[in-house]
């Protein structure tokens, strides 16, 4: 009983930090988050099956990890709220080419993070950018502003 109860609440404090630690998918993640999410993780697993490693135990705490997670995966879908509590709720990073540095600060983002993503669409620097999203999955969204009808250049 006590491993099933270890693994809901190492579940729990994990996406708690994981949340907290970043909103970039593992892709984008850099190496540092990488090494404190896997060694959390494994802090969080040695807790969880404790001094009892047979078979039966580790089986017990894969399996409790893996039915939280459908079922909060199930929760999100039902309930907006705890959907954006769990994943966030997207974020306006560039507006009209200005960049909103709160937002970057607050979600530690660099403008070349920004920037890198607005050149997988072909846009060069933020006069070239109506919005850019930071969206819930930690992804980021540009949108390319307008070109004035008839002179091939964007609106300033």
């Amino acid at each position: 009983m006590s491993t099933i109860l270890v693994a809901i609440a190492g579940y729990f404090l994990m996406m708690l930090v994981v949340r907290v630690l970043t909103r970039r998918p593992g892709a984008q993640m850099t190496l540092f988050e990488f090494v404190i999410v896997f060694l959390m993780g494994g802090v969080i697993i040695l807790a969880t099956v404790g001094h009892d490693r047979s078979v039966t135990n580790c089986t017990i705490a894969v399996m409790m990890v893996g039915l939280l997670h459908r079922t909060v995966a199930w929760a999100k879908t039902k309930s907006d709220t705890l959907g954006a509590i769990i994943d966030g709720t997207p974020l306006v990073l560039v507006r009209d080419g200005q960049v909103q540095d709160e937002v970057m600060h607050g979600m530690r983002l660099a403008k070349e993070d920004v920037l890198a993503a607005s050149r997988t669409k072909g846009v060069h620097d933020f006069n070239g950018i109506q919005y850019a999203i930071l969206e819930r999955n930690g992804g980021i969204s540009i949108i390319k502003r307008e070109e004035e009808p008839g002179t091939g250049e964007t609106e300033s």
